[in-house]
């Protein structure tokens, strides 16, 4: 018998930088670093490659490795790791009429790439398949709806993971899925799924690992204007 091994105290609760990163630890991380950007304290070289450093850590300890030398991260934490979402639009706010129809009947029809997403669009599934993917779209407006329908068919929606996502619905022996989301960011797009899944399938769900460009392109926005404030002193 080794006395020795079994004379050895209790292994001691694991620190806190050595826990698993979630979800909200790296939008945390990743919203300090857009500020410091923004503020000037990056540079966009520096601010890419710490992202990307931040997408693929796996605990607490290394997110704080990008952001130990920012005064931001010293700082006390705010009480909400989320932004909430504006209202949903009024009745008539939004027209009724789709910008673009996203339509398959015994086929498969998609839309994806860098494209211009609308205020509204409509998405029907009848013995078919359907593909929405807002993870490069262009978002000119802030709050999107999405109707949804699927007869005997499947619709797959995937949306950002920086922005905020709802979804009213309901399955008729079918699935009607929506997983909700809350960006940190006030001004992220919002989107919107309504509709139906009879004897099919509606799921919407963020896509990890891709973030709207159009925020950043707001941050980059707001460092020229600061460069040129200064620039013209």
């Amino acid at each position: 018998m080794d006395l020795q091994k079994h004379a050895q105290p209790q292994d001691a609760a694991p620190r806190v930088t050595d826990l698993r990163a979630s979800d909200a630890d790296r939008d945390r991380v990743a919203d300090i670093l857009r500020e410091a950007l923004a503020e000037g304290r990056l540079t966009a070289d520096e601010h890419a490659e710490r992202v990307e450093g931040v997408l693929h850590a796996k605990t607490v300890g290394e997110l704080e490795v990008f952001i130990r030398d920012l005064p931001a991260a010293h700082q006390r934490p705010a009480a909400s790791a989320y932004a909430p979402a504006p209202p949903r639009p009024a009745p008539g706010a939004i027209p009724a009429e789709a910008d673009a129809n996203v339509v398959a009947v015994f086929s498969t029809a998609m839309r994806r790439g860098r494209w211009r997403a609308g205020r509204r669009l409509h998405a029907y599934a009848v013995f078919g398949s359907v593909e929405i993917d807002l993870s490069e779209a262009i978002f000119e407006y802030q709050q999107v709806v999405i109707k949804a329908v699927s007869v005997f068919g499947d619709v797959q929606i995937r949306v950002p993971e920086n922005v905020s996502l709802r979804g009213t619905g309901g399955g008729v022996l079918g699935n009607f899925e929506v997983s909700p989301l809350d960006s940190v960011d006030s001004d992220a797009p919002v989107v919107y799924v309504d509709g139906w899944a009879v004897l099919g399938n509606v799921e919407a769900r963020p896509k990890r690992g891709r973030r709207v460009a159009d925020i950043l392109d707001r941050v980059q926005d707001k460092v020229d204007r600061k460069l040129r404030k200064h620039l013209d002193r």
